[in-house]
C-alpha cells in the first residue's frame, strides 16, 4: 500500500473508530491496514494511535495530522472526481443508504434508467430503516427525514404526503372514525409502528386548519419495517397512518380505503446527506440530482 493509501486508511480509522471497520469499508484484510498505519507512523515518526483490546483512541498527534490533512485528502478527492473521464462518465460504487418504502416504491422501479444513464456506477443500495452512521460506515450518500446531523450536509429533495387508512374489509367490519381521537381507543385497532433503533412507537400526527393533534395509540400488532406494515394493513389487521405513495396503488384498486382525509399532517420533509468530502464526488452529485427529479415527479401527480 502506497503512501497515499495510507493516509486514506488512517483516516478511515479515525472516522470509524475501529481498525475492523476501517479495513472493511475499504475491502482490505485487517494485516494490510495495520501494516499502512504502522508504516505511515515511522514514516511521520509519531504515534497516530492508541491501541488495547478494547478500544481504539487518537493520539494529539494523530488529532493534529488528521486536522491538518483533511481538507487535502477532500480536496484532491474532488479534483480526481471533477477531471477526465469522471466528469462525463462517473464509474466507480456508489454506496445509498435509504428506507425498505422509499427503495421499493420510489427507487427501485426507476433504478433502471439511473443504470442505462450511468452504466459505469456500481449502485449498492443500503435498505433499512435504522439510521445508518454515513461517515463511520462509509456511506456516500443517505435519504433521509431530517437534517439534524450537524456533521453531514443536508440537502432537501422533496416532500412527502401523509394517508390515514384501512382495508374495505377493515371498515366493513369497524366502520369509519369520525375523529383522530377515537384511534387511541380500542374500538379502532391501529397498526402501530415502532423504531428500529430503539423501540419507541411512533405517535400519529394529525391537522385540520390550525388545529394540532398527535395521538398515541394503544396497539395490538405493532412492526418496524414500512413494506410489513403496508402488509399488516392490506391483511385487514388496523388502521395504518403512513406515507401517501406507499398506500397510493392499493388505494386505487380498492384494497385500502382513505379516511380521516381532512386531518392531513404536514407533509414530511425529504433530505439526501453527505460527508461534506463527498460534496463535489461527480458519482453522488448525479445521483442527487437523478433523485430529485423523482420527488419532483411524485409532487406533480
Amino acid at each position: 500500500m502506497d503512501h497515499l493509501q495510507a493516509i486514506r486508511a488512517f483516516f478511515r480509522v479515525v472516522e470509524t473508530g475501529q481498525f475492523n471497520s476501517a479495513a472493511q469499508s475499504l475491502n482490505i484484510p485487517n494485516a494490510t491496514l495495520s501494516k499502512a498505519i504502522k508504516s505511515l507512523e515511522q514514516h511521520l515518526g509519531v504515534k497516530l494511535f492508541e491501541r488495547n483490546t478494547r478500544r481504539v483512541t487518537v493520539t494529539n498527534d494523530g488529532i493534529a495530522y488528521y486536522q491538518r490533512t483533511q481538507h487535502l485528502i477532500s480536496e484532491l478527492d474532488n479534483i480526481e472526481s471533477m477531471l477526465g473521464r469522471s466528469q462525463s462518465s462517473p464509474s466507480g460504487k456508489l454506496r445509498v443508504d435509504t428506507g425498505g418504502a422509499v427503495a421499493s416504491n420510489l427507487l427501485i422501479p426507476r433504478l433502471p434508467e439511473f443504470c442505462e444513464r450511468f452504466p459505469d456506477i456500481q449502485v449498492q443500495l443500503g435498505v433499512t430503516d435504522r439510521t445508518v452512521d454515513v461517515i463511520g460506515e462509509n456511506i456516500d450518500c443517505a435519504i433521509r427525514s431530517t437534517a439534524e446531523d450537524q456533521d453531514l450536509i443536508s440537502k432537501k429533495i422533496g416532500t412527502l404526503n401523509w394517508t390515514t387508512c384501512a382495508s374495505a374489509n377493515f371498515i366493513q367490519r369497524y366502520g369509519k372514525p369520525l375523529h383522530p381521537q377515537q384511534l387511541a381507543e380500542d374500538d379502532f385497532p391501529v397498526l402501530g409502528y415502532f423504531s428500529a433503533h430503539n423501540g419507541q412507537l411512533h405517535s400519529l400526527q394529525f391537522k385540520q386548519q390550525q388545529t394540532s393533534l398527535e395521538i398515541t395509540p394503544s396497539c395490538k400488532v405493532m412492526v418496524n419495517e414500512s413494506n410489513a406494515h403496508l402488509a399488516a394493513a392490506l391483511a385487514g389487521l388496523g388502521i395504518i397512518h403512513t406515507l401517501d405513495f406507499m398506500v397510493r396503488p392499493a388505494i386505487e384498486r380498492g384494497d385500502l380505503v382513505t379516511i380521516l382525509e381532512e386531518w392531513r399532517p404536514n407533509p414530511l420533509d425529504v433530505y439526501i446527506a453527505y460527508a461534506p468530502s463527498r460534496q463535489l464526488n461527480t458519482k453522488v452529485r448525479v445521483f442527487i440530482e437523478w433523485v430529485t427529479t423523482i420527488f419532483n415527479d411524485l409532487d406533480n401527480e
